[in-house]
């Protein structure tokens, strides 16, 4: 039985999104084996890029067509529901993995555990650190990507608004706010730790903003555009971009004499080189996907898992720091390395498939409620329309 949500929901963009996951689970265990053949080694962006453009587009098609007057403000406020609901969801995370490395830390005598993944300052400076966690001044590493979604959802509204009324104004204005960020060096800052966020949501805004007005746009005009100019041009820089990472040019950090946001690949403030890569690469995609009109069941897996991103990036992540903590403390080879991702991936899959048959249990009761007291409110309505029973 499919819910209505699974039936109407395009299953290439859950897919997609899972894949994103998936390759998010891998490189947060750094320096495993299977980190060699993730995306983010094949040019400019990473797995981040895809999650954040993905994220825009789904916010589009799930609001946009709807953010009309008299729907908005329940729309907004669901938005800013969500963003609320991922910023408790990243302080359970960072407790819990702050939790890990104090399990091996005591259990394990690992005391040095307790100055990884940007810990230390918890464990120095405890209620300063803890004013950091609870205001996103202080983000424990590889836990840096739902701050910044939550701040998006937060403007989220007003780019779905902007972008049916003012689609080239509001993009032209998120550009400029990226490229102000990037020079300028603009960013909220760490606390208690001096720096910046890892991820500028003042620079990622931009690459959101962009999936939003793209995909309302495509959804106007009915079919996504593909010329050949267009990818001839996004596959020689596609290909240029993996010839790039694989020669000593990848270990230079600016180019030109510019700005890193203009002549580097920083991550930060979402330098230029890979922000053209992740729109080169989705455009090779979507082209793709124009000229093969593929359709996936909705049921498949990666669209299962891709359904339940929120609670699978939760448990990705936590996942990955157990298994970051767990190979500190016992190295034990690329055979230990696959079985602890094999095994996290597993709970993911497994995670995302209890919650699918928990909400078709629950939609399964909803169908069969209103089946055993419809026909008595049918009757009565024809009785006092006066048709009798």
């Amino acid at each position: 039985m499919k819910t209505g949500m699974t039936a109407h929901r395009d299953a290439r963009i859950d897919m997609v999104r899972a894949l994103a996951l998936l390759t998010i689970f891998i490189n947060h265990v750094p320096g495993n084996i299977l980190e060699r053949f993730t995306y983010k080694n094949f040019g400019f962006s990473d797995a981040t890029e895809i999650f954040m453009l993905v994220s825009g587009i789904s916010v589009a098609l799930a609001y946009g067509a709807r953010f009309v007057s008299g729907q908005r403000a329940t729309l907004t406020l669901r938005m800013w529901r969500r963003a609320g609901v991922l910023y408790v969801s990243h302080i359970v995370v960072t407790m819990a993995g702050i939790a890990l490395f104090c399990l091996g830390a005591v259990y394990a005598k690992r005391p040095e555990l307790l100055s990884q993944i940007n810990i230390g300052p918890v464990m120095e400076r405890t209620p300063e650190a803890m004013i950091g966690i609870i205001t996103l001044g202080h983000q424990i590493g590889y836990n840096n990507i739902l701050p910044v979604y939550a701040l998006l959802l937060l403007a989220a509204p007003l780019m779905i608004h902007g972008a049916l009324r003012w689609p080239g104004t509001t993009l032209g204005a998120c550009g400029v706010l990226w490229l102000a960020a990037g020079l300028w060096q603009i960013a909220p800052r760490n606390y208690p730790e001096a720096g910046q966020w890892f991820l500028n949501p003042l620079s990622w805004q931009f690459l959101f903003a962009i999936g939003i007005i793209g995909a309302i746009h495509v959804r106007r005009a009915g079919a996504f555009p593909v010329s050949r100019w267009g990818v001839a041009l996004a596959g020689a820089y596609v290909i240029a971009a993996l010839a790039w990472v694989h020669s000593p040019l990848w270990g230079q950090v600016t180019w030109f004499g510019l700005s890193p946001v203009l002549g580097g690949f920083d991550k930060t403030y979402l330098s230029l080189a890979r922000l053209l890569h992740i729109l080169a690469a989705t455009y090779l995609v979507l082209a793709l996907c124009s000229a093969v009109p593929v359709r996936f069941r909705a049921d498949n897996p990666l669209a299962v898992l891709g359904r339940r991103s929120l609670a699978v990036f939760i448990a990705g992540t936590v996942l990955a720091l157990a298994a970051q903590m767990l190979r500190m403390v016992h190295a034990g080879g690329v055979g230990y390395d696959l079985c602890l991702l094999v095994l996290g991936i597993a709970a993911q899959f497994g995670l995302a498939y209890y919650l699918d048959w928990v909400d078709r249990v629950k939609a399964a009761a909803r169908s069969d409620t209103p089946v055993r007291h419809r026909a008595p409110a049918l009757n009565a309505g024809r009785v006092l329309a006066g048709h009798g029973a």
